[in-house]
Order: structure tokens, then C-alpha cells, then sequence
């Protein structure tokens, strides 16, 4: 999978790139992340890629010209293109698995009040947003949806089924709590069933205690009819 990152602000993105499951999948070639500096399509001596709000207004908007030549560059493989923007869809897992469908996803990361929005019009890109909040600027966004995306690229997590289990997995539950070692720690025993070796009675309590703290941590992810079976 092929992933464009659009940004005033590279070194942000390039940095974790190098570590953990992201970096060992861009190193074996699984995952083909490339950072552009925006900087690098704009006309003047100054760099500019971003100038004061029409209709006045406080902070400075990303300007159409830098941004749709940095994208129309990638031509014409430029994949799937998304605005990093609280004003977007909001991401969730649903939305992941429909974006680790593409074999190339372009993002463009906004920055100050946002971007020109015949960016969004034009390019044509969509709006994406990483929750109900304001950051200072989309580039960690960018770097929670390649790592949300990429751990369902095949070849990128070294157990499959890992991915599997995770919370959201099954639309509107989270995962079942997770235990190790030591079996007692200040008084807190890990739950008998966990120590059978019966598979069966071990997946129907994990069931219920994903249900359990669904309903406790996140009791919007489940209907009012929804029982714990």
C-alpha cells in the first residue's frame, strides 16, 4: 500500500515512521509512506503557503495554489485523496477497513484556520477528522489513520488474527480485558476461567466481559435492547 502525506511540517510525520510495526513494514516494503514538503510547490522567494481569511478574521488560511499542485504531481496515481480536518468524517473502524481497501491514499494535512476550500471541491479530496476536537495541525491525524490503516494491511501485523480482536473489530464492542503474568498482583487475581484450557467456557467469558465493558467504558456503542449474550 502506497501512502502520499501532504505537510508544512515533515519532520513530524517522518519520525515515527521509523519505529515499531510502521517502520519494520516500510523497511520490508509492505508499506510505501512518502513525505512531501508543501513548501516545495509554492512560487516565491518566501515559500509562502498561506496568506489572510476573505471576509476577515483571526489566523491565516492554507492557500488552493501549493496544495493542488503538490497532489496533481502524484498524477496520475494519486489514489484516494483526504483533508486532515475536524470539519470531516469522523474516523472510525468501520471507515479504516473501507480506506485499507485503496492501494494508495493521499493526505493533505491542514494547518492554522484550515485550508482554501476549493481544495476540497476542486481536487476533488474529502474531509477527515480523527474525533470531536482541535489539534494544531493535521499531521498527528495523518500518522493515527496510517497506523489505524495499515494494521489491516496484510504483512504488517506479524499474527493476522491479532487485528481481529481489537475493540471495534465487531461493530459497537470493544475488547474483551487482557491478562498475564503474575497470576496475583496487590490482591488482583486473574479470573479462574482464564487458567481451564477450556476454550469454550474461556470465548463465551470473554464475550460477556467485552459486552460487560462495552456497556461500562462506552454504553453509546450499544442499543438500549442489547444484553450481555
Amino acid at each position: 500500500m502506497r501512502i502520499d502525506v501532504i505537510t508544512i511540517f515533515p519532520e513530524i510525520v517522518e519520525g515515527p515512521l521509523g519505529a515499531s510495526l510502521l517502520g519494520k513494514a516500510i523497511a520490508a516494503g509492505v508499506l510505501d509512506v512518502r513525505v512531501h514538503d508543501l513548501r516545495a510547490w509554492t512560487g516565491d522567494p518566501h515559500r509562502t503557503v498561506d496568506d489572510e481569511p476573505y471576509g476577515g478574521g483571526p489566523g491565516m488560511v492554507l492557500r488552493p495554489e501549493p496544495v493542488f499542485a503538490a497532489v496533481e504531481s502524484l498524477d496520475p496515481d494519486r489514489g484516494r485523496v483526504l483533508v486532515l480536518s475536524p470539519a470531516g468524517r469522523r474516523l472510525d473502524q468501520a471507515f479504516v477497513r473501507e480506506l485499507a481497501a485503496h492501494e494508495h491514499l493521499t493526505l493533505i494535512c491542514g494547518r492554522y484556520e484550515g485550508i482554501d476550500e476549493r481544495v476540497v471541491e476542486g481536487l476533488p479530496a474529502e474531509e477527515l477528522s480523527i474525533g470531536d476536537f482541535v489539534i494544531s495541525g493535521g499531521e498527528l491525524a495523518a500518522l493515527v489513520v496510517i497506523e489505524a490503516v495499515s494494521r489491516l494491511v496484510p504483512g504488517v501485523i506479524g499474527t493476522e488474527a491479532s487485528h481481529e480482536r481489537d475493540s471495534f473489530s465487531e461493530p459497537g464492542l470493544l475488547d474483551h480485558p487482557q491478562y498475564t503474568r503474575p497470576r496475583a498482583f496487590r490482591g488482583m487475581e486473574v479470573p479462574d476461567v482464564l487458567l481451564t484450557g477450556n476454550h469454550g467456557e474461556i470465548e463465551r467469558w470473554r464475550r460477556d466481559a467485552a459486552v460487560a465493558k462495552t456497556a461500562r467504558n462506552r454504553p453509546d456503542l450499544r442499543g438500549p435492547d442489547e444484553g450481555a449474550n
